[in-house]
This record gives C-alpha cells, sequence and structure tokens, in this order.
C-alpha cells in the first residue's frame, strides 16, 4: 500500500511538472485557424442555410429535445461568432473566454439536429472542452513584460496532465475507430472500401487499381493497423518522426479519395501534441536564430484534487462509453445502438428506402407518407438507415395526423435497408405500430435482426480487346 501511495504521489507530481507551453500554444494556434477554415465553409457553401435553416422539422438526440430550434438566419449568425472566435484562438486574444464560447456555441451548433453528426464535430467540441482548462493565451518575454508593467500576476504556467490529456483524447479517436474496423466485412470481404474505391476509378495514375478486390482488402487491412498503432509510434521518440510523416500521407490520402470534410486536417492538427513540448521553438529558433526569453521561477500549484477526480471520471466515461454498443448484441452498424459517439470512422455504407404506413379511427385503408413530405434529401439520406431517427419521424407523422384531427393514429414502416451492399432488407418490424413506441436507451426489440451473408463484391469488368468494340 505505502509503495502505491508512493507511486500516486510521483505520478501527481509528473502530471503537475510544468512544460514548455510552446507545443500547446502552437496547437492552439492551429485550432483556432482550423475553427476559422471550418466556419467559413458552412457560410461559402450555404450549409447553414440548408442543413438548419431550410429543415422544418428537426431529429433530435435522445435527451437533448429541450435544446432551442433557433429561428431562420440565426445560425448563419452562430457560424459567423465561431469564425470570429476561432480567430482570437489562433491569435491568443481573450483566450479562455473565447475557448468557452467556441465550445458552447459549436456544441450548440451539433445539438439542433441529429443528421449533421459527424465524428470530427464531436472530437472539436471535446478538443474544446479540454482547452477550456488551460492557460493557453498569449506567452512569452514580451506578454511578460506588459503583464509586469500593469501590476498583474505572471500566467500559470503550463502543466504536464494537460499535454497528457489531449494525447488521450486523440489516442481515444484512433483506438476505437480501429476497433471498430475489427469486423468480417472490412477485414475479410473488404468493404465497405470496395464499394468507395470503385468510385474512384478515375483517380489519376491510380485508378485503375483501385477496381481490385485485392487493394481494397490491402487498404482496409492498413487503415485498421494505421488507427490501432499510430498513438503508439508517436509517443515513442524514436518512431515519432516517420510515424507522424505517415500519418501526412495517411490523411492526404483519405482527404483526396473520401469526403470526410475536415477530419484529417483537426487529426493532423491535433496529432502535433505528441511532439515534445518545445518542438515549435526549437524549429524556430533553426529557421530565424534562437531567441532569448525571459524567465522567472515556477511556483509549485496547489492540488487540486476535484478537479483531478473530475478529470479522471471524464477519460473513463471515453474508454467507456464507446463500448457500450456490446451490450446490446447484434450488429451495431445495423441497429446503430451505441454508433454514435463510438468513434466509428468510415466503417459502413448504408442505404435505405422508407415509407410510412398510416392509419386511424374510421380508415378503410392505409395511407402511404414518404419522408420528404417532411425532410430534406440531406436529412432523408441520414435517417435512413438509422433506426431511432425512423422512430423520431414515425411519432412526427403520428402528431402531425392527430393535430389535423385524426384520432388513434397508427404508424407502421416498410423499412429496406442494404449494408455495405448486400440485397436491401427489412430494418424495422413492419407489424409494430412506432407512434406507441418510446425513443429510449434500452434495446429495441423492433429493430429486426442483420441480415446474415457476405457483403457485396465488386469484380472488374472484362477488358474488351479495339477490335471487338
Amino acid at each position: 500500500m505505502e509503495s502505491e501511495a508512493t507511486g500516486m504521489r510521483a505520478l501527481w507530481a509528473r502530471g503537475h511538472a510544468p512544460v514548455d507551453p510552446a507545443s500547446l500554444v502552437a496547437f492552439r494556434v492551429a485550432f483556432g485557424l482550423l475553427g476559422m477554415v471550418s466556419a467559413e465553409r458552412f457560410l461559402s457553401f450555404g450549409w447553414d442555410e440548408r442543413l438548419f435553416d431550410a429543415p422544418s422539422f428537426h431529429f433530435r438526440y435522445y435527451g437533448f429535445g429541450w435544446v432551442p430550434t433557433p429561428p431562420d438566419g440565426v445560425v448563419t449568425g452562430l457560424f459567423v461568432a465561431i469564425l470570429a472566435l476561432g480567430s482570437l484562438i489562433a491569435f491568443g486574444l481573450v483566450t479562455r473566454l473565447a475557448t468557452v464560447l467556441f465550445a458552447v456555441l459549436f456544441t450548440y451548433v451539433q445539438l439542433i439536429d441529429v443528421t449533421t453528426y459527424l465524428n470530427h464535430y464531436v472530437l472539436v467540441s471535446l478538443l474544446a472542452f479540454w482547452m477550456c482548462l488551460m492557460p493557453l493565451g498569449a506567452r512569452g518575454s514580451l506578454d511578460a513584460w506588459i503583464r509586469a508593467r500593469r501590476g498583474r500576476p505572471p500566467r500559470p504556467p503550463l502543466r504536464a496532465w494537460m499535454l497528457w490529456a489531449l494525447r488521450f483524447q486523440v489516442a481515444v479517436v484512433y483506438v476505437n475507430a480501429a476497433l471498430a474496423k475489427a469486423t468480417g466485412d472490412w477485414l475479410l470481404h473488404g468493404q465497405p472500401m470496395g464499394i468507395w474505391l470503385a468510385a474512384r476509378t478515375d483517380t489519376p495514375l491510380v485508378g485503375d487499381l483501385f477496381a481490385h478486390h485485392e487493394v481494397a482488402l490491402v487498404l482496409g487491412w492498413a487503415g485498421f493497423l494505421y488507427d490501432l498503432t499510430i498513438p503508439l509510434w508517436l509517443s515513442l521518440r524514436r518512431t515519432r518522426v516517420p510515424a507522424y510523416t505517415l500519418l501526412l500521407v495517411f490523411h492526404g490520402m483519405t482527404a483526396v479519395l473520401f469526403d470526410i470534410g475536415m477530419f484529417p486536417w483537426i487529426m493532423t492538427a491535433a496529432a502535433t501534441i505528441f511532439f515534445e513540448p518545445a518542438w515549435p521553438r526549437r524549429l524556430l529558433g533553426r529557421l530565424v536564430g534562437p531567441r532569448d526569453e525571459a524567465s522567472r521561477p515556477i511556483e509549485p500549484t496547489r492540488p487540486r484534487r476535484g478537479l483531478a477526480v473530475t478529470l479522471a471520471i471524464f477519460a473513463l466515461l471515453q474508454v467507456l462509453w464507446p463500448l457500450r454498443a456490446h451490450a446490446y448484441g447484434g450488429n451495431v452498424l445495423w441497429h446503430e445502438q451505441g454508433m454514435r459517439f463510438s468513434w466509428r470512422v468510415l466503417c459502413r455504407e448504408k442505404n435505405g428506402s422508407i415509407r410510412y404506413r398510416v392509419r386511424w379511427t374510421g380508415s378503410e385503408r392505409e395511407r402511404y407518407v414518404f419522408p420528404q413530405r417532411y425532410l430534406t434529401d440531406h436529412q432523408e439520406r441520414e435517417m435512413a438507415g438509422q433506426p431511432d431517427l425512423v422512430l423520431q419521424l414515425a411519432h412526427h407523422v403520428a402528431a402531425d395526423h392527430r393535430a389535423r384531427g385524426y384520432e388513434d393514429v397508427e404508424v407502421r414502416v416498410d423499412a429496406w435497408v442494404s449494408l455495405n451492399g448486400r440485397r436491401m432488407a427489412r430494418m424495422i418490424d413492419p407489424d409494430v405500430d412506432l407512434s406507441r413506441v418510446p425513443d429510449g436507451l434500452g434495446k429495441a426489440s423492433w429493430i429486426l435482426p442483420a441480415p446474415g451473408g457476405a457483403p457485396i463484391r465488386l469484380q472488374r469488368p472484362p477488358r474488351v480487346a479495339e477490335d471487338e468494340r
């Protein structure tokens, strides 16, 4: 017991040891710039209006139905604010306040509609949360001189645990992305990688290779092994530089081949925190020569055990929450229970066709209601393969009919879905009245089992000789 206590004290001391702020400041600058670019993309492409203003109905996360829907035009203002806050973060101006506001506004926008969910949006919110706890403002000899002239105390130093927290967050994403790929479809059948590559055969130089099934298998295994091991290689001094070089190649390829937005650039920037804390200062010294920095003694911090316990619980939740899908059994890529917030990045291709059947008191036959009556094209594509969203819309369809005077409304659904190129199969029991099925976290018995059998295997069409054309 005494040795364990000594070990914990040593770990505590290491975690609170001051570190060179250069790497975290560089990360802060990159984070702010990426936040600006992301917001600018939404504004330039009109996604703020298309995804948030155009829909007349919004899908909600379970437990967050209370989140207010902003009036038309307000989301545009929110993205303008996010862009401005990103610039403040990048330049180190009122950084703590800017980071807190950025985290709140960015997270709020994502809570408006489930169909805008992307893994890297969640990552941005989590990284912003961690950054709120860190003194990441502008610092250096000039900053120290100004604060001294104004009679302000020196900025608190950055501590080692702050680097650990960000490294841990990045590692959680990579490792869970690898575990999500540990399936027969991905590792044995090369799907959905084969489907995606088949749509990229016009890629210059390498397009012809993408028509071969073996290439999909090789790239699938490469992606799995990369995600599983890259945090380790980035953590080791000897392998860090080649690992980061591989990271640049990997995320560069994913950015070219797949339409996944800012994710490659966010991971590329976030991975820099695995380098030594002083790396930006050393790099700058090589480029422009060494720079003298004013030094001051670092005062020891008083332990804040409440904060430590809170962060430990949060970290444990990050480890356990992605594993919740195993409690439901079955194929999570099919029933989707436990799918979100589990870092299942690029692991399935799903398409569906949805038709609701509505009946009420006095009706002689069912009325067909199609999702496009209530949804935008984007919402319909996202909803078609996600059972809980099909359920949400069923509730809305029932409420709409009740509001128009119909009584004892029943809503059933014909939901046909294809997973990783398989033949379409029913995803939801067509005999269940979904209007009476409550949403929740329990196992959904109204979702039918996933179809068996291997996914599609695309074959390269035989070449036709010139004289046969």
